[in-house]
């Protein structure tokens, strides 16, 4: 497989106040009515670390990457991508998205646009590229995923794996920063989980910064520099990966992973 470019930045080009941080999460609280989804979440990332959030499900993993990007409003606490805290002020708000990439469960790619203008699209439209210089950024990290010789079809004609390298391709295109997975493979097949989780493992090798939600406990093993274990919107347990497989300090975490492993 070709090895995917990195997306980040050198360190010369990064400002000196966000080198050590790519995600700084602090006191985040998030209600839907009374449900309270998280809870006072304390989170840092640093910048080339690949972290795995874990944990049954309805947990709030979901609900916290989304918070990141702004998908979803917190309803207390602070959250800084890159040194900036978003807020709810538009500016704010695309600064931060200018810095992430994200991949979604479901693929959500345009379904009246084929694979190439799924790709160009935010390339012509937040970067203002030209036609040509916006499909040869597209065309080659679609080859990075082993999918450019279906730039030509619509997402219908594809498999479910074959759209999510898309979706992959698609993020990567805006050379994001931080990566963002909203647990990627769980709506594929077996095989294709495979293949997706390949493309992840050879992205996460090239020093970008990667937040996973997955219950491919397989991946954050081999990938992961930390996991993160979320139970009922609360962090319970983080730890380098090493030490969270062989030696999970809480009995909720060992009760867990006596369940998927």
């Amino acid at each position: 497989m070709t090895a995917i470019p990195s997306t980040m930045s050198t360190a010369h080009d990064i400002p000196a106040d966000t080198r050590a941080a790519a995600v700084s999460i602090a006191g985040l609280n998030k209600f839907y009515g009374t449900f309270h989804a998280l809870r006072d979440i304390d989170l840092e990332v640093s910048r080339g670390e690949i972290v795995v959030l874990c944990g049954p499900s309805g947990s709030g993993k979901s609900t916290l990457i989304r918070c990141i990007n702004h998908l979803e409003q917190h309803d207390s606490g602070q959250i800084h991508v890159s040194g900036i805290r978003l807020t709810r002020r538009q500016e704010d708000v695309e600064k931060i998205r200018r810095e992430l990439g994200m991949v979604f469960q479901n693929f959500n790619l345009f379904p009246h646009m084929t694979v190439l203008a799924n790709c160009t699209f935010a390339l012509k439209l937040a970067m203002n590229l030209k036609e040509k210089e916006a499909g040869e950024i597209a065309r080659e990290y679609l080859e990075k995923v082993n999918i450019v010789e279906q730039a030509d079809k619509y997402p219908i004609q594809l498999s479910g794996g074959q759209q999510q390298r898309v979706a992959i391709a698609r993020a990567l295109c805006l050379r994001p920063r931080i990566m963002l997975f909203d647990e990627p493979t769980s709506a594929l097949d077996p095989e294709s989980v495979g293949s997706v989780l390949r493309i992840m493992e050879n992205l996460a090798r090239t020093g970008i910064t990667m937040i996973c939600v997955t219950h491919e406990m397989g991946f954050a093993r081999r990938v992961a520099d930390r996991c993160v274990f979320m139970e009922r919107g609360e962090i319970v347990e983080t730890a380098p990966a090493r030490d969270f497989f062989a030696a999970p300090a809480s009995e909720r975490l060992r009760h867990f992973l006596d369940k998927v492993l």
